[in-house]
């Protein structure tokens, strides 16, 4: 073929940067999350959350947020009557039946119907959300547990402590209990082998949730 003929690139020297250590650590972590992903909620998860879970009945607008796996795993447990007797639940039942669940009021005509209550200025809180409306009369241990989802209400349960525990308190039993389960301080017996992962991941969830 003629010279005039041939094929010449314009640019004989064509050079590709080579990627930065940090780009292919990156790049090598399956588990690296993307920009505007979140991380699972659930303890020593690396993977981002997809999927989310109410955290107890009393907070069904407030969710965890899982990976598919561990999202099938809190579902498997979940039950919205946990904790509940036999009468509650029949309540509860009839109430959703008849209400829906939601607070009724009286149409009646009178000094004491909504309608008054609300011209006075007054109005009726029900479930507390303009104040304490028990006037300092409720269980604070019922209270911190209603604000409470279930992974912390059972990780406070691994550490035998209860939803009123501070964080002092939570990271001094934590210490107690590792030293106590360690097979170094039990004579190289591992029988609290299991006690101790499940202390050290309760941990780890009430450390993730800020409670410790």
């Amino acid at each position: 073929m003629p010279f005039a003929f041939q094929y010449r690139p314009r640019f004989k020297d064509i050079r590709v940067r080579p990627p930065k250590p940090e780009e292919e650590a990156r790049a090598a972590d399956v588990h690296a999350l993307k920009p505007g992903e979140r991380r699972c909620d659930h303890a020593e998860c690396p993977s981002p959350a997809s999927t989310r879970a109410p955290k107890s009945r009393e907070m069904l607008t407030e969710h965890y947020w899982f990976c598919q796996a561990h999202a099938a795993e809190y579902n498997r447990t979940w039950n919205f009557f946990a904790g509940m007797s036999e009468g509650e639940i029949r309540a509860k039942m009839a109430d959703e039946l008849t209400t829906g669940g939601r607070p009724t009021w009286s149409v009646a005509q009178g000094g004491r119907n909504r309608e008054a209550a609300a011209h006075r200025g007054a109005f009726r809180d029900p479930f507390g959300i303009f104040g304490s409306g028990t006037s300092g009369t409720a269980d604070p241990r019922a209270e911190a547990e209603r604000r409470m989802g279930k992974l912390e209400r059972g990780a406070l349960s691994d550490l035998d402590l209860d939803a009123t525990a501070t964080g002092q308190a939570i990271r001094e039993r934590y210490v107690e209990l590792v030293k106590r389960c360690h097979p170094d301080a039990n004579g190289g017996d591992r029988s609290s082998e299991h006690k101790l992962q499940r202390v050290i991941k309760a941990y780890k969830t009430l450390r993730k949730a800020k409670l410790a």
